[in-house]
């Protein structure tokens, strides 16, 4: 057992001296001072601190002379006035690697910057063909490959507003997403392979065009058809003559996308004007479109990744992630700070628990994040990470990293420190996270991010410090959204995280600050575990139950309500070869009681074949409670939002 706030990690003098953030500071006239207080200024001062960083970070656009703030939220606006483009900022360099795109099966493309700039420019020539312009929408069902990040930049380069499904979607998933939004042009792949296996998506690719009548072309890369024939995607042109049966708009291959030369140019637009829509997890009901702004992203990804992840140039960034989580879009924001990003097609697991471990270590990875449960996975499986001297940072999200995670990671990488973020889609940003001047403590956040004003409220609204309360941004930050899609007027934003406390964001988190700005983030508040009035997140519970070998995932669940205790249950996913014996189940019972409380000693154990989880990878603590409580399983969630639907009948009551 690790205590929580264990120092496992310091900065050296030389680190501090070569970190971003300490430049920054320098720059700023703030040389050496206490992180703390400069927060502190970050969030007093927003006008002062965000134009700082336009300034600092040299942004190629339009300032304009209006107000760099006005308004409250969730109304608030930024830099009236002022013209701006993500692209133009991302393709600013001209010389060196532009990004690195790897698959499980082996393949490699590096892409240089003159090559990136030449296709952003074929593909935004063949989108203007298409009659994509200011506005348009263009939805790619695409995995992480150089295409969809190619497609994405063309797109946000003409002012057109750029959406994405990754293909282990489901039809009705992508159909729930994209009809929201009614694109003007699909980019999909034929297919993709995962876990050694090929997946043929080409009738989903149809059912999901056919839905979509606002299309006015499908262009169709065959990304699984050039893998089995070993041609690059852009090299073969769609011959199945089942992409005939797409109903809306004309159908081509993505070397017809991109057959033209073109000019880069850029339309700058206004500081929120949208650059993509991305979703809410989706879980019931419809996904929010939840709509980021070019100038928003642009400033926030600049601060975040310069200042809490330490990137810029000659840096390699790797994140695992697909294109249907916001990490890809953090991901490729390691363009507008000149490091490179790695972006990779399949499975953590694949071949091996390590094989995300080689990847890091065959690209010369700097800065290497994953989810919380991969770093759990590999310590479990005794992942021995090696070859990683190039590598300075570790990064977790996604969910809670319990302490023993940061240990293992220090055990194994003791040079190198790991620091787990926590935010959101909805901010496409993290806002508690780590930098290169803070220490690392077991299953401690370091600090409030930059110009975020992160504080934790009790129930009656007050702030509260080294108490668990709920995780509020009293503040306006550039990259919270411009509002949802088709909500003209507002009420389904406000009514998301405005709504408990008016003018202030809730996100719906557990938090507990310390004195000294750092936090710990204990899992959904909705999700919460109350027993006997002591109140305490999934997270905690969960670092105790996983820790046994005999557990390879878990799933905790009050079934109380407004004035009743009811049951709790603890659902086991076992590890091969394990059973679920009463001796397991003793020691289960006797470390939760040790360890959290009498009250948390589960009413009953169950083993089932797996754990719920949404596409990203987070548990559906909210839906299961739903269904034990009676809800019918089709209604308390959408399987198309899961990994594993199939799982949830064993949580029938």
């Amino acid at each position: 057992m690790v205590a929580e706030g264990a120092l496992l990690w310091e900065p050296t003098d030389e680190i501090v001296a070569r970190a971003e953030l300490t430049r920054y500071l320098a720059w700023l006239g703030r040389p050496g001072e206490a992180y703390e207080d400069v927060w502190q200024w970050s969030v007093d001062h927003p006008a002062e601190f965000w134009s700082s960083i336009w300034d600092y970070f040299q942004v190629v656009g339009e300032r304009g002379d209006g107000p760099v703030i006005s308004g409250t939220m969730p109304g608030t606006e930024w830099f009236t006035g002022s013209a701006v483009n993500y692209a133009e900022n991302a393709l600013r360099r001209t010389e060196g690697t532009a990004v690195v795109f790897v698959s499980e099966d082996g393949a490699r493309q590096e892409i240089s910057y003159a090559e990136l700039r030449d296709e952003v420019a074929r593909v935004r020539a063949g989108l203007v063909r298409l009659g994509v312009g200011r506005g348009d929408r263009v939805a790619g069902y695409l995995p992480n490959i150089p295409q969809a990040l190619i497609a994405f930049l063309a797109t946000a380069s003409l002012g057109a507003i750029w959406s994405a499904g990754s293909p282990d979607f489901g039809v009705p998933s992508v159909v729930d997403r994209f009809t929201q939004i009614e694109p003007k042009v699909l980019i999909a792949v034929d297919g993709y392979r995962y876990n050694g296996k090929s997946f043929d998506r080409s009738d989903a690719v149809n059912e999901i065009a056919a839905a979509l009548p606002s299309l006015r072309a499908t262009v169709w890369i065959p990304y699984l058809a050039a893998a089995e024939d070993g041609r690059p995607p852009q090299h073969a042109e769609p011959a199945r003559p089942d992409t005939a049966e797409v109903p809306h708009g004309e159908v081509i291959g993505w070397e017809g996308l991109r057959a033209v030369a073109g000019p880069l140019e850029f339309e700058r637009v206004p500081f929120g004007h949208p650059l993509w829509i991305l979703y809410s997890s989706g879980t019931t009901g419809l996904p929010k479109p939840i709509v980021h702004g070019h100038g928003g992203v642009v400033l926030e990804h600049l601060k975040s990744l310069s200042f809490h992840q330490d990137l810029g140039e000659g840096d390699v960034f790797f994140w695992y992630t697909t294109t249907g989580w916001m990490m890809w879009n953090y991901l490729i924001g390691a363009l507008l700070v000149g490091a490179t990003p790695v972006l990779y097609d399949g499975s953590a697991a694949h071949p091996s628990p390590a094989a995300l471990w080689r990847i890091a270590a065959s690209e010369r990875v700097t800065y290497f994040g994953v989810g919380a449960p991969y770093l759990m996975a590999s310590m479990k499986a005794g992942v021995v990470p090696e070859g990683l001297e190039r590598l300075r940072g570790v990064g977790s999200t996604g969910s809670p990293l319990p302490p023993e995670g940061f240990a293992w990671v220090s055990e194994r990488l003791p040079a190198v420190p790991i620091g787990s973020f926590s935010g959101g889609t909805d901010v496409c940003t993290g806002f508690v996270g780590a930098t290169m001047l803070h220490p690392i403590r077991a299953g401690v956040i370091p600090c409030r991010s930059l110009g975020a004003k992160v504080e934790s409220f009790d129930p009656s609204g007050k702030a509260v410090v080294g108490e668990v309360g709920e995780l509020v941004i009293t503040a306006p930050m550039p990259s919270m959204p411009v509002g949802f899609w088709n909500d003209p007027g507002g009420e389904r934003y406000r009514e998301s995280y405005f709504d408990v406390y008016p003018g202030v964001w809730r996100h719906g988190d557990w938090i507990k600050l310390n004195d000294d700005g750092s936090c710990v983030i204990y899992g959904r508040s909705d999700s919460t575990l109350n027993r006997g009035g002591v109140r305490m997140g999934t997270s905690e519970f969960y670092r105790v139950v996983e820790r046994f070998g005999e557990v390879a995932d878990s799933l905790v669940i009050d079934t109380g309500q407004l004035g009743q205790e009811g049951r709790l249950l603890l659902y086991v996913t076992l590890a091969d070869g394990a059973d679920l014996t009463p001796e397991v189940e003793r020691a289960i019972r006797t470390a939760l009681r040790k360890e959290l409380s009498p009250r948390h000693v589960p009413d009953e154990i169950h083993a089932v074949p797996g754990i719920p989880r949404t596409l990203s990878g987070k548990k559906l603590e909210v839906p299961v409670r739903k269904i034990l409580l009676g809800t019918p399983v089709e209604q308390a969630a959408n399987p198309d939002a899961m990994a594993n639907p199939e799982v949830l009948r064993y949580f029938t009551p």
